[in-house]
């Protein structure tokens, strides 16, 4: 069958993974691009930074591992959740994405919720409630705001199916993506044709959709040329990045949840059958494993917290490590590992752009809270990771009360590399953690569905099976879970106190 490609549009790049029919990373690569804010609040990105970074990427992989084209069987799609491309008639963009973490749609929200007879009705049709990040908001939005642009659109799609159209000239999702977009039936798996009716969005501008493995298309001739590999090479579905993260950390059955800290954070849990929380605190979409289910709580700046305090907060520290060939955020860590657990009292809500699980309210702000003269950079960087996780463990306790009793935590992103975020997280969430041989995130498992796609593997399980094996082992700490757990009972009260506040503020700023 020769090797197999998984590629994964991020918010901050593209990474793109080679391997072998036995699941082994031959070549990877990362192609970052930017992300623009035109205003507060608001995320975008031009879908032509995506494609260059994917061809890119996969002509840089086949030559770094000297692997022809030709041997190329089977290419998986995964990327960022929620956003919208919109195309014309001849499937040109006819402005920019709009993001999952842009959250320029409370209006929007609440104009769904009423258009489909409340937030429970809402939530019987789609298994989830409005909120800011989905893509259904965001059209509406659109329609608002730009109606020309609205009646020129023929087409939208999510971001990794507007890289499948440019290789295949398909118009086509997978059911874990879809599922964000706010206008999937999550039970039967297809569009919500009650709510499409309800909120006026003509299916006929949706594409059609696969489950995960399936193939749903085939590379064009054009598209061959571009990226090095044959025409006819198949794509399958693929999945949402938290999906296909899943599928390459392992997270296809019961007992086992994933705890990812990137950009955003996510705690993820396999689940046999759909399962809602009444309150809509977290997700419930379709997993990339067909016929099963996924329920996902999800922190919008967690890893993105830390990113901003590096950039803004730690420049000096940035320049320390490029003249010494280092990592920057080894330097900032090994100064917070100095810090004991609770920073002294210093606290960070890790609100930057708002907030998802539990609170979902976009005017949420981050802050640091106890703030003394003892208090340095150090004491700041451990409090950031501590709110993160903080807010990672609020997902994980929601989960648990669902029924989802899980026996171990299996982490990846930054908060996997890091050894003091690792014993951080074992602690925090109260459960022993592990760190599986699968570094590549939603790549690897994009390429596993290609692999199940194209026949290397029956089934995603299978394909798990075959190639995921856990490397390293975080036990929790009797001295921190009793540490953190009075200092997680202090978090929790801060939200509640401040959030009146920060509804106001975000009045002013938006009158400012």
């Amino acid at each position: 069958m020769g090797h197999l490609i998984g590629v994964d549009v991020g918010t901050s790049g593209t990474k793109a993974v080679l391997c072998d029919e036995r699941g082994r990373v031959r070549a990877q690569v990362v192609a970052e691009y930017p992300c623009h804010a035109p205003r507060p609040g608001w995320s975008e990105q031009a879908p032509a930074d995506w494609w260059r970074a994917v061809v890119g990427s996969v002509r840089k992989m086949l030559r770094d591992a000297d692997i022809p084209g030709r041997d190329v069987g089977g290419i998986g799609l995964s990327g960022q959740m929620h956003g919208l491309v919109c195309l014309d008639g001849q499937g040109r963009v006819l402005r920019p994405a709009i993001l999952w973490n842009d959250q320029r749609t409370a209006r929007e929200c609440e104009e769904i919720t009423e258009r489909a007879g409340g937030r429970g009705r809402l939530i019987r049709y789609v298994a989830n409630p409005a909120l800011t990040g989905f893509t259904a908001p965001k059209i509406l939005w659109v329609r608002r705001h730009e109606p020309r642009v609205y009646a020129r659109t023929r087409m939208m799609l999510l971001p990794k199916d507007y890289i499948r159209y440019r290789m295949t000239g398909e118009y086509a999702t997978e059911v874990s993506d879809a599922s964000g977009t706010l206008l999937l039936d999550v039970a039967r798996r297809r569009w919500c044709q009650p709510l499409l009716s309800r909120l006026e969005i003509d299916p006929e501008r949706l594409p059609r959709v696969y489950e995960s493995p399936e193939v749903s298309g085939r590379v064009s001739r054009e598209a061959a040329r571009r990226l090095g590999v044959p025409a006819g090479t198949s794509v399958v579905g693929g999945g949402g990045d938290q999906a296909a993260g899943a599928v390459g950390n392992g997270i296809v059955r019961r007992g086992v949840v994933s705890a990812t800290l990137g950009t955003s954070g996510v705690v993820f849990a396999h689940a046999e059958s759909m399962e809602t929380d009444p309150q809509g605190r977290v997700h419930t979409f379709c997993h990339a494993v067909p016929g099963k289910w996924h329920v996902m709580g999800v922190v919008l700046a967690a890893g993105g917290s830390f990113q901003w305090f590096r950039n803004v907060l730690a420049q000096d520290v940035v320049a320390e490590a490029t003249r010494r060939g280092r990592d920057p955020y080894d330097l900032i860590t090994r100064g917070a590992a100095r810090v004991p657990a609770g920073c002294e009292g210093l606290m960070f809500l890790p609100y930057l752009t708002g907030e998802r699980t539990p609170h979902a309210d976009p005017y949420a702000r981050a802050c640091f809270i106890g703030l003394t003269p003892r208090s340095d950079r150090d004491h700041m960087a451990r409090a950031v990771m501590e709110g993160a996780t903080f807010a990672m463990k609020d997902c994980l306790e929601i989960i648990r009360g669902l029924g989802v009793r899980p026996r171990e935590v299996r982490l990846a992103g930054g908060g996997a590399r890091s050894k003091l975020w690792a014993q951080m997280q074992a602690d925090v969430y109260a459960c022993d953690c592990a760190i599986t041989n699968s570094s590549v995130g939603p790549a690897y498992g994009a390429m596993l569905l290609a692999g199940v796609g194209t026949g290397v593997w029956k089934s995603v399980p299978e394909a798990c099976a075959a190639t995921i094996r856990v490397r390293r082992r975080v036990r929790k700490t009797r001295e921190g879970v009793r540490a953190y757990r009075k200092w997680y009972r202090v978090y929790r009260s801060l939200y509640p106190a401040l959030k009146d506040a920060f509804g106001e503020i975000g009045t002013l700023a938006t009158e400012a």
